[in-house]
């Protein structure tokens, strides 16, 4: 008898730890005019005009939680009430390179917010497994959406840049609630990127998974969408994007992956733009494809 009361506290605390996922810890209003970006976007004290869409938009950091651990990332809103679609952008870099920022947010998702968009990002736990066990960090957003009083957590796209394309790749993979995503210069071949670029095995990969070089093959393949296009939700849908002068992912990888999507009648898009891996000289270009692809597939669907 103590056997199975004991067995069924565990359980019960089992169930109420996983119900904390994504609940929302704090929230926390930002004032972008107090952040480091903010001498970039404005002239004595006015946002340029290039930037006056940011006076539509209430940003905030937020903490929720992930596997019992605080992860921290960032909101933006419009501030005209209403309930609005969600995207979920999954920054790039790795650990505390490309940390998400006031400025990243802003580069990435102001334009797309200020259409009416709730747009929504994880900084990623500090053990960053580069596509592990911090995928939950991403995914668990789709419950954090629910305490947001101007979210629609039914209408919620993914957008991700470089190392956070390989994440939402693996989001659609692990999740049929994401209804579309846009993966920008984002790796789908880990096995070439190792090829190309050797220290990004050495200095990122091998550091970052765990006993990397004993799994090695098995690792790089559980994070290489070109391994396993075919079990993407197939409810979903995706906007392929890369820059063909990419040095840092090379585009060739892109081009590929939406070739065996194309090849299993996946629905997908893909769009090539002469630029580099971030776009230099083409930001008005990515903000539009990406405002008119949510528009297509999320915000007229909801």
């Amino acid at each position: 008898m103590n056997r199975i009361l004991t067995a069924f506290i565990s359980l019960l605390l089992f169930n109420f730890g996983s119900a904390q996922n994504g609940k929302l810890l704090s929230k926390k209003a930002l004032d972008i005019s107090q952040t480091p970006v903010w001498n970039k976007i404005s002239n004595n004290g006015v946002l340029v005009s290039d930037y006056r869409h940011l006076d539509s938009l209430d940003f905030f950091l937020i903490t929720y939680e992930s596997d019992g651990l605080v992860v921290s990332g960032m909101l933006a809103e419009p501030k005209k009430a209403g309930k609005y679609p969600v995207v979920i952008f999954n920054r790039g870099g790795n650990r505390d390179f490309s940390q998400l920022t006031a400025a990243a947010m802003i580069a990435y998702t102001s334009k797309l917010a200020a259409e009416g968009y709730v747009a929504i990002a994880s900084n990623y736990r500090k053990n960053d497994e580069f596509g592990g066990a911090e995928l939950n960090d991403v995914l668990y957003l789709l419950e954090t959406v629910k305490e947001v009083e101007k979210a629609d957590p039914d209408a919620v796209g993914m957008f991700g840049w470089s190392r956070g394309g390989m994440m939402a790749y693996l989001a659609l993979r692990k999740s049929g609630r994401i209804k579309t995503a846009i993966v920008g210069n984002g790796p789908a071949d880990l096995f070439q990127t190792i090829a190309e670029r050797p220290e990004m095995e050495s200095q990122v990969i091998a550091e970052c998974i765990p006993e990397y070089w004993k799994n090695k093959d098995s690792e790089l393949e559980r994070r290489s969408a070109i391994c396993w296009a075919d079990e993407l939700c197939k409810s979903s849908s995706l906007l392929i994007l890369c820059g063909t002068n990419d040095e840092n992912v090379n585009p060739a990888q892109a081009r590929a992956m939406a070739q065996k999507l194309k090849e299993i009648k996946y629905d997908c898009e893909f769009k090539e733009v002469e630029t580099d891996h971030f776009f230099s000289g083409k930001k008005k270009e990515l903000e539009t494809l990406v405002i008119d692809w949510f528009g297509k597939k999320l915000k007229n669907f909801r």
